[in-house]
């Protein structure tokens, strides 16, 4: 099946999600080793290990924001019929996007302070905005993802990748 647009800018969503849990992981890894056999660490490894956690929840947020994978509570939707399904769907996929787009702005006011305030790492003295910059754009993607995710709601359900999705032949009641 060939891809679309919207469909490879996911993919690439998850990849980077995936990538930073890489980085987190050997950031982790590699400290430890320095700790244990040189008894030296990374500079700034707490700065550096803080910083990417937060840009990692915040790509992590933008990779589960599309897929229906993620852990849910589905009590009310399980017991529904087809169409109330979709409608819970739709609106709670409107009420994320709204609570994401809140954080969005958020953020960005905390990127923008960051960089105004000229906060920097204790060790090195690097700059940290552009971290908190990198989980910004995360959320960005988050909200672009979930907007996606709501149009194909509305408009394409078939395309959508959820797990408890039936069918892409079978039509919302």
């Amino acid at each position: 099946m060939k891809k679309n647009f919207a469909d490879r800018f996911i993919n690439g969503i998850e990849w980077l999600a995936a990538i930073f849990v890489g980085i987190v992981a050997l950031n982790i890894f590699v400290n430890v080793l320095l700790r244990k056999f040189f008894s030296t660490s990374i500079p700034d490894y707490f700065d550096f290990g803080r910083m990417l956690l937060g840009i990692l929840i915040f790509w992590g947020i933008a990779a589960t924001s599309y897929r229906g994978g993620h852990i849910t509570v589905d009590l009310l939707w399980g017991a529904a019929s087809p169409r109330w399904k979709r409608a819970i769907d739709v609106f709670a996929t409107l009420v994320l996007l709204f609570v994401v787009v809140v954080q969005t702005a958020m953020l960005f006011d905390k990127v923008r302070l960051t960089y105004i305030d000229h906060v920097l790492t204790y060790d090195l003295n690097l700059p940290t905005w552009p971290f908190y910059a990198v989980a910004w754009t995360g959320d960005v993607c988050a909200v672009l993802l979930i907007a996606v995710r709501t149009w194909r709601l509305v408009f394409r359900p078939e395309a959508l990748h959820d797990e408890h999705f039936d069918s892409p032949l079978a039509p919302a009641e």
